[in-house]
């Protein structure tokens, strides 16, 4: 078992801008990154991204990044919820998400999101779940706010 997602979505703004609003950290502070994010993405650079809904910031290391068409990124593994209720913030190994961004006729733009990496446990099983739902919220996020300039995570979590 290869514990693995992909999500994607459709946005109606051009390639370069959605790539802008994932790798710059004011546009992505804005709509997803709850806590704040700090750094730009860009190859070789570990960043920090802050959730109101899990403490602390994340660093997370940009291995691989071309301009308005591939984003890959690592991190720590989340490995869910247990059942006292709090977040499994380290569990001593990492994940890899690659962003796809894809041009589409009247200067739209497919996005998708992959992740895999987690051990092939009941843990990692519900890490995976939690992160697929993360990423969909992220898309529709990103949709709603450059579409219409709404947040829809403001208030959602804290």
């Amino acid at each position: 078992m290869d514990l693995k997602f992909q999500v994607s979505i459709r946005i109606a703004r051009p390639v370069h801008e959605v790539f802008e609003a994932i790798a710059d950290p004011g546009q992505l502070s804005r709509y997803f990154t709850t806590g704040g994010a700090q750094g730009r993405l860009e190859a070789g650079s570990t960043v920090m991204w802050s959730f109101h809904d899990f403490p602390g910031a994340f660093p997370v290391e940009v291995t691989t990044l071309e301009p308005d068409r591939l984003i890959v990124l690592r991190w720590e593994a989340n490995e869910g919820v247990p059942e006292d209720g709090d977040p499994v913030v380290s569990v001593g190994y990492r994940t890899e998400v690659t962003m796809r961004f894809e041009p589409l006729e009247g200067g739209r733009t497919l996005v998708s999101i992959s992740e895999h990496g987690w051990r092939e446990t009941p843990e990692g099983l519900a890490g995976s779940y939690g992160n697929c739902m993360g990423w969909t919220h992220m898309l529709c996020a990103l949709k709603a706010w450059l579409e219409h300039g709404i947040n829809l995570r403001e208030g959602a979590f804290s």
